[in-house]
């Protein structure tokens, strides 16, 4: 199981950074808004948004001016498309060949914008996608990786689970999961591969049975 933004793709934290830069707001402050009442918060119910477009931006803003900061939530919104790393790519195709695969990703129901080609490509390649806006419950909820386990036929302790945030990873490995924080991808990879094997060419014994 793999998460999208952060792992995937560049982390939304660097496209945050973006726009703090050119908001003129400091550092963080995006992290901040959505680190204040994590559950509850306008972010979250973004991405709890059970199949209907995002409905909260005002939510947000008004959030963000609670702490003193003006901020556009469709532009900051905007900005989180990240670029797709192709290593990763490659893993999540080399999986495929010889493991079930999904995407688990907390993310937005949009009204205005479709999924771009190269994403659509990416999501493609999972035999399962499972997305916090259109199940209406988001990671780190255990329910969200239960209901994954449930739909795939699975037991969390036959999974590899790729994220980029600890606070994704403690519930799924409490459960049972082997869980591979993506601070590095190069480093992740390592990590995944001495587990399932790396691709044929790699310089490192095949895939594991399983």
């Amino acid at each position: 199981m793999f998460d999208f933004g952060g792992v995937i793709t560049t982390s939304p934290f660097d496209a945050f950074a973006r726009y703090e830069r050119g908001a003129g707001l400091p550092v963080g402050s995006i992290r901040r808004i959505n680190a204040t009442d994590p559950d509850t918060n306008a972010w979250a119910r973004l991405e709890r948004g059970g199949g209907a477009p995002a409905p909260d931006c005002p939510l947000f803003e008004q959030e963000a001016r609670g702490l003193g900061l003006q901020v556009d939530a469709r532009a900051v919104i905007g900005a989180l498309a990240g670029q797709v790393r192709p290593s990763m790519v490659e893993a999540v195709r080399h999986c495929a060949e010889h493991f079930t695969t999904a995407c688990l990703t907390n993310n937005f129901v949009s009204a205005e914008e479709g999924v771009r080609t190269d994403i659509a490509e990416v999501l493609a390649l999972f035999d399962a996608v499972f997305e916090s806006s259109k199940l209406g419950v988001r990671k780190p909820d255990p329910e969200l990786y239960r209901l994954a386990c449930a739909s795939l036929g699975v037991e969390p302790g036959d999974v590899v689970f790729l994220d980029d945030l600890g606070v994704n990873l403690k519930p799924a490995r409490a459960m049972g999961m082997h869980t591979i924080k993506v601070d590095s991808p190069e480093r992740a990879l390592d990590e995944l591969y001495a587990l399932v094997g790396r691709p044929a060419g790699d310089g490192a014994p095949g895939p594991a049975a399983g």
